[in-house]
């Protein structure tokens, strides 16, 4: 049988559970707070894209060091077997535009040249 509780003691006990459900409410009350839910909101998607550039920067750095690896031997010296063509693919390339861009200089000194005669 369990034993009678004294008045005393079921006034603790209320006390008691009072303050434990203050507590309670007070941490409802923090955690439902407008800018408790938006600091928790900004703190997500801060994490979020902080995952997306921890992602994106080990892809760019993958693809860096493959290419690398294509144009430059174990042992750091540049494989000339590849540089070389890439190297006389750009010149030409930058050959290309600069022609390009001259003809279309002198179409357009041309065209104002016919205007003003």
């Amino acid at each position: 049988m369990s034993e009678a509780r004294t008045p005393a003691q079921i006034e603790a006990d209320i006390r008691s559970r009072r303050d434990q459900l203050a507590v309670t409410l007070d941490e409802i009350g923090v955690r439902l707070h407008p800018a408790t839910i938006v600091g928790d909101a900004k703190a997500k998607v801060a994490s979020a894209v902080d995952r997306t550039a921890g992602r994106a920067f080990v892809a760019v750095n993958k693809t860096v060091s493959d290419v690398k690896a294509q144009f430059v031997g174990e042992d750091g010296a540049p494989r000339m077997e590849r540089v070389v063509p890439v190297a006389l693919l750009a010149v030409g390339l930058v050959g290309l535009l600069a022609m390009s861009s001259s003809k279309s200089s002198a179409r357009a000194a041309k065209a104002g040249k016919n205007k003003r005669g």
